[in-house]
């Protein structure tokens, strides 16, 4: 593992997303979805551009200056934080029809929409290995996200969720182009486009609060602390995801990244005290079996 350095940053932030994701639940109680979404960018950028100082030391200035001069870096990296935004939007909205755990189960598609949509635009194809990680991924999601009998079939949660994976996966695509048109050593080229897109997602979300929820700021001031620990918790998952999807494949890496479902499950049984089921072990069984094939192949 410690050779695919790819593998570790991808581990940490989904474990960091998962623990951030349990934080958003918790904030979506109190404040609408997009300034749960304004607190992960706003109270996250400081901890980015440290990361950002700490990777490129006294280069920080002319690096970043230099990141900004260039065109196709700035539409990738745009095209990137702004899906973003709407990915996460159409997350927290899920959150709403079903628990915790199923709740995010209908975004966890983009690892599969992310291996489809890299083919066609950008010609990322997969080894047979690699796609058949990708898709006993994604039948693992699938066993979790199917409503039992007690349940109904929420086609709101469907569409919220699934087109919350379509935007996910083309930020993953989108941030990797821009990370990679810099030309730098993986550190310093995920954490500038990891900044510049947090600032601009920042500004953004700022302006839309402003406009149209300006009553939001103070029932954010309200939850400080824990719009502190969205903030750090969203910063370092970032941090492993840009690095990650700069390293390797973002289908590949969203893959392995399904290990975060383990995790959530873990948070919904110890802290949201939700019942797992035979069915969501049998998801979780066949992510491990992806996450197996990725580790040994990759």
């Amino acid at each position: 593992m410690l050779d695919n350095p790819w593998i570790v940053f991808t581990v940490m932030a989904a474990l960091m997303q998962a623990v951030r994701t349990a934080g958003q639940k918790q904030l979506a109680n109190s404040v609408s979805a997009m300034s749960s979404t304004l607190i992960r960018y706003v109270f996250g950028l400081p901890f980015a551009v440290a990361y950002l100082f700490y990777v490129c030391d006294a280069q920080t200035s002319n690096l970043f200056t230099q990141a900004l001069s260039g065109p196709r870096f700035l539409i990738y990296a745009s095209l990137a934080g702004v899906a973003q935004i709407v990915a996460t939007f159409l997350l927290i909205r899920a959150f709403s029809y079903r628990n915790f755990t199923v709740g995010t189960s209908f975004a966890k598609t983009e690892a599969v929409q992310t291996a489809v949509l890299g083919m066609l635009i950008f010609g990322s194809g997969l080894s047979l290995t690699g796609w058949l990680a990708v898709v006993l991924g994604f039948i693992g999601v699938l066993i979790v996200s199917i409503p039992t009998a007690l349940q109904k079939w929420e086609p709101a949660a469907v569409a919220f969720g699934t087109l919350s994976g379509t935007a996910f996966s083309v930020t993953s695509l989108s941030l990797r182009e821009a990370s990679l048109s810099l030309e730098l050593p993986v550190l310093q080229s995920a954490a500038i486009t990891l900044v510049y897109m947090v600032s601009l997602q920042s500004c953004l979300c700022l302006a839309y609060t402003r406009i149209r929820e300006p009553a939001q700021f103070a029932a954010i001031w309200q939850r400080l602390p824990l719009s502190l620990f969205v903030g750090v918790t969203s910063a370092a998952g970032s941090v492993g995801w840009f690095t990650a999807m700069t390293y390797q494949n973002p289908a590949l890496v969203k893959s392995l990244g399904q290990v975060e479902f383990i995790f959530t499950l873990c948070l919904t049984t110890l802290f949201f005290k939700e019942k797992v089921t035979l069915r969501e072990l049998g998801g979780v069984a066949a992510i491990i079996g992806s996450v197996v094939l990725i580790v040994w192949r990759y």
